[in-house]
This record gives structure tokens, sequence and C-alpha cells, in this order.
């Protein structure tokens, strides 16, 4: 009986700390296309991280579903995203808030190369 509660103390304290973790933050594609590119900077500063699309099963995230963004700190960045056909687009000053969603949709889309 001991080692039955000791067990589900366990298990209850590991649910505890998985709901504290949190869902992470998470970006949200609403632009119309798919994103096959997924960089972050810190605004203004033109200092891409790496393709963070590559995170996700395919490799790509399409219209209406989030990525999981990992190793970044909550802030102010600027974004350049990349689509299948070439085209590359930047979104600046997206605020990335520890926890949450943040979305980017085509009317947040500025510099388009086509």
């Amino acid at each position: 009986m001991q080692r039955l509660l000791i067990l589900i103390a366990l298990v209850l304290a590991g649910s505890a700390e998985l709901k504290a973790q949190g869902k992470g933050v998470r970006f949200w594609n609403l632009t119309t296309a798919t994103v096959s590119s997924f960089q972050l900077s810190p605004v203004g500063k033109d200092a891409w991280g790496s393709n963070l699309t590559l995170n996700d099963k395919d490799k790509e995230v399409d219209h209406d579903e989030r990525l999981r963004i990992t190793g970044v700190e909550p802030g102010r960045y600027d974004a350049k995203i990349g689509y299948p056909n070439g085209r590359v687009c930047f979104a600046r000053a997206i605020e990335i808030k520890a926890d949450a969603v943040f979305t980017i949709e085509d009317k947040d889309l500025k510099d388009c190369n086509r």
C-alpha cells in the first residue's frame, strides 16, 4: 500500500511539472501559403537564426498549422519567411511571449522579393 501511495505521488508530481512547463512558444501560420523556411532575428539586427521549419515533421508549416518554436527567449523579433516557390518575405517586430502563440498573416508580410 505504501508503495502504491509513493507511486501515485510521483505520477502527480510529474504531471504537475509538465503542466507548469506550458505548451511553449508556437508560430501559427495564417498566411495563405505553406512556409518552407522560418528564421528569427532580434529586431533590426539581421542576425538570422536557423530554419525553424526543420523542427516540423514534414519540414514545412502549412496554412493554419502551428509550429513549436524552441530556443527563443520572449521579446521582439523580425521574421524571415520563405516559401517553396522561392519567395521570401519579412514580418517586422513580432512580439513573442513565453508559452504563447504568435501569428503571422499576409498583411504582416513586407519587403517580399516576388
